[in-house]
């Protein structure tokens, strides 16, 4: 991996402030149940949890839209919730309700994760998948095209938000406004993802999309260029867990990058901070490299917290000087 110039990248993050970006996406509810085990149950040869307290955060593109404001940025979020508590909720912890649409018919999705002695026992998901009504719809792109942003990034967590006639719409008018687009994608909605500027699947989702196993560097290099090659994208992070990550660019040669992490404590939304991280490193002038390297790195510090976490900038900027 090259070098790298540290008061460049520290620039590069203090920047992160200059920028609003507009976050499209699949809302959720992540509720933590935090106690501890004692006892196997006498009904079930399952663990006993003596719940202690419960916490609640901003899930799915809620959670990007915390690690991007956390980072320094502002941020416009739009999304779809029930008409319910969990709904309610949201809208009040959210950057702003102006983004956020209620659908009667359907329930906020809430993920609920049942934690003990730092470890994670069971997650339980309430969602109903399904397509947008049309007034949503309607009410999504006339956000999108009237708020003045930076960048649009796509948090596709499959719940029904992101269609290929939505994506079409959304993308004629980032293309004439000439704003950049990053995503976070689903292998089901792969095709609707063009042009855009950068898109970060992991490795178990490329393979699903190319069709072959992703797990040895040569693997990854090929699913690269098959990827690059099928739709329209400028640049293309593939996350691939502890072995790190690998940076794409059409014409030049992928670029490896070793995990960072020192201990793994929780992944819940590791995700959510690298395409957080790159986007906001993108748009305040860094290079694909540069910005993978804040990415990665931002990551390696969010899954040595518990939970659904976000860092801040000062965070990541005390961690930079390691490269030097």
């Amino acid at each position: 991996m090259n070098a790298f110039d540290m008061s460049r990248l520290s620039e590069v993050v203090q920047d992160f402030s200059k920028s609003t970006v507009l976050v499209l996406g699949d809302l959720m509810l992540d509720r933590y149940l935090w106690g501890h085990v004692s006892r196997i149950s006498p009904e079930a040869p399952v663990p006993v949890v003596a719940v202690k307290k419960e916490t609640s955060c901003l899930g799915g593109a809620g959670n990007v839209s915390r690690n991007l404001q956390s980072l320094g940025a502002s941020v416009i979020l739009a999304g779809l919730v029930g008409e319910d508590s969990a709904g309610r909720w949201i809208k009040r912890n959210a950057p702003s309700e102006r983004g956020i649409f209620t659908d009667p018919k359907r329930p906020t999705t809430i993920k609920t994760r049942i934690i003990a002695h730092h470890q994670q026992v069971v997650r339980v998901d309430q969602e109903e998948v399904g397509s947008l009504s049309a007034s949503v719809r309607e009410g999504i792109l006339s956000l999108i095209r009237s708020e003045s942003y930076d960048g649009l990034l796509v948090s596709d967590y499959n719940k029904g938000m992101v269609s290929q006639d939505l994506m079409e719409a959304a993308l004629e008018v980032t293309r004439e406004r000439k704003i950049p687009v990053f995503v976070d994608p689903k292998v089901e909605n792969f095709p609707h993802y063009s042009p855009v500027t950068l898109i970060t699947p992991n490795h178990f989702e490329a393979e699903r999309i190319v069709n072959y196993a992703c797990q040895s560097d040569s693997d990854v290099e090929r699913a690269g260029v098959d990827i690059l090659s099928r739709i329209s994208v400028q640049y293309l992070i593939l996350k691939r867990g502890e072995q790190g990550m690998t940076v794409f660019e059409k014409g030049r040669p992928p670029i490896h990058i070793p995990t960072v992490a020192k201990e793994v404590y929780d992944v819940t939304g590791a995700g959510d901070t690298v395409i957080a991280a790159a986007s906001l490193a993108l748009l305040a002038g860094a290079t694909i490299q540069e910005a993978a390297l804040l990415a990665n790195t931002s990551a390696g510090i969010v899954v040595g917290k518990l939970g659904t976490a976000t860092l801040t900038q000062e965070e990541l900027l005390n961690v930079l000087p390691a490269y030097e």
